[in-house]
């Protein structure tokens, strides 16, 4: 371990649309974070807290993303708060990309982002004139709507069918009368058939509030529910579109929806060639070091 690790581990803590994250420096992929360490940071009592970690590593300094080193120079390593990896966070992604500018490692504008789901070309607005971040828009990629058919989700005695919608990560959408019936989603919504999700899903309840406007709660796999998540955001536009007879690769159009979530609004929209793209705030609340004997960290 270097001097300068022993003497403390730089983080930052972050937020988009109260979606919250631990987020970690690493440029040259030295440190070693396993599950056990991932989760203690992210633990609201014994650690710093959030909905996952943000380790923010050059691609070609990671076996995970060397592969996409020539399109992004930095890759977003994403880690659940009880350290599983997942494949994307949409919300992460945008305050991954406004540290990158707020640190001076990238300039406002375009910018591109490597992913365990791919690259994601991300636009950074410049900050209003009363010093307000820009707002941030990312390209999400293409919807999936793989089958199986009659995927169903279940709380307690309610059942609802879902929209089964992959984001780069998998998601099960259920249309709902109130969104109280998704009950405290401290555990995970039941999902039918079994082995729909062999690797967990994240499981979004929606219901409407006005035209082209939506309101969800979500229970992210390896989280709970969180206030916010932006695959999830935009899994709900692509399922309400179908639902609404709006799917853009039919109609030809562009559809958008407003997606109110517990912690903000989101505005998705996604195009005739299949593209969805999300827009919203992100935020840095605190910088500060971790004593790296507490986390137990070394470097690689």
């Amino acid at each position: 371990m270097s001097d300068s690790t022993a003497a403390g581990l730089p983080f930052l803590k972050g937020h988009g649309t109260q979606n919250d994250f631990v987020i970690i420096p690493d440029p040259d992929g030295r440190l070693d974070l396993g599950r056990a360490e991932v989760a203690l940071l992210c633990d609201r009592r014994a650690g710093i807290g959030g909905d996952g970690m943000l380790r923010v590593v050059r691609a070609s300094a990671d076996p995970a993303a060397a592969d996409l080193a020539d399109r992004a120079e930095w890759f977003m390593d994403y880690r659940n708060a009880d350290g599983s990896i997942a494949e994307m966070c949409g919300n992460g992604v945008r305050v991954f990309a406004h540290y990158l500018v707020r640190s001076g490692l990238a300039k406002p504008g375009e910018l591109a982002i490597a992913t365990r789901a791919g690259i994601r070309q991300v636009t950074v607005a410049e900050d209003g004139p009363d010093g307000t971040p820009g707002l941030i828009t990312v390209d999400m990629g293409r919807a999936l709507l793989p089958g199986p058919d009659g995927i169903e989700v279940a709380v307690g005695s309610h059942r609802w069918p879902a929209r089964n919608v992959n984001m780069g990560n998998p998601h099960a959408v259920a249309f709902v009368d109130s969104l109280a019936d998704a009950g405290d989603l401290f555990t995970a919504p039941l999902t039918t058939p079994a082995g729909a999700y062999p690797e967990g899903v994240n499981v979004e309840f929606v219901v409407d509030r006005g035209p082209r406007h939506v309101a969800m709660r979500v229970h992210e796999r390896g989280s709970g529910e969180t206030r916010s998540c932006g695959t999830g955001a935009c899994a709900v536009a692509v399922a309400t579109a179908r639902r609404d007879g709006l799917d853009p690769a039919v109609t030809g159009e562009a559809v958008a929806y407003t997606v109110d979530l517990p912690g903000g609004r989101l505005v998705i929209e996604e195009f005739p060639d299949g593209r969805v793209t999300m827009t919203g705030p992100a935020v840095i609340v605190a910088s500060g070091v971790l004593d790296p004997a507490w986390l137990g960290v070394t470097l690689g």
